[in-house]
């Protein structure tokens, strides 16, 4: 019978995904107290946060809640897990940049649950390189609002081409009189 202890830990972490858009699995072993830290700091700003737990209890927990349950090959080994509450790829871009230091030679990115897919560090990586949500929200506002622009440039072009030759005509009226 396991402990209540780690029924606990089941039920934070489950309260913790819920709110989750994605979560990523990283290995931490060999890393100083001030990397961590310093990780935590980057991925807090990126609207992520950093829980070190088990990794059953991770799998329970994901399962109960609907998310496919990492495989094998990444939940192994001390892993801590970021979870993104808010845009994923603001976390995926502070995890990449922290990995690729040379200084953190001991961080690997092992993979995430984005949704009901799992990516490995190379999608990981195609997901940080992507635009911020905010950037991505513009650039569909602004495709959408170029043909209506446009439109509006077309309609104003013969009122504009009237007022252009009413002008002409009253400076040549001038100039005679």
């Amino acid at each position: 019978m396991p402990a209540t202890i780690k029924y606990e830990q089941v039920d934070d972490l489950k309260e913790r995904l819920v709110r989750t858009q994605a979560v990523f699995a990283c290995e931490y072993r060999g890393m100083t107290v001030a990397q961590i830290t310093a990780l935590r700091s980057q991925v807090r700003a990126a609207g992520g946060e950093m829980k070190v737990a088990k990794n059953t209890l991770m799998r329970i927990a994901m399962e109960q809640e609907g998310f496919v349950a990492f495989p094998d090959d990444m939940a192994y080994g001390p892993n801590v897990f970021a979870l993104a509450y808010g845009d994923p790829v603001a976390v995926a871009k502070a995890l990449r940049d922290f990995s690729k230091e040379r200084t953190n030679k001991f961080f690997i990115l092992k993979g995430c649950v984005l949704g009901k897919t799992i990516l490995n560090a190379t999608q990981i990586g195609a997901l940080a390189d992507l635009p911020s949500k905010d950037v991505l929200i513009g650039q569909v506002v602004r495709t959408i609002a170029a043909p209506i622009a446009g439109l509006l440039t077309v309609l104003s072009g013969p009122a504009r081409g009237l007022v252009t030759c009413l002008d002409q005509i009253k400076e040549k009226k001038e100039e005679v009189a």
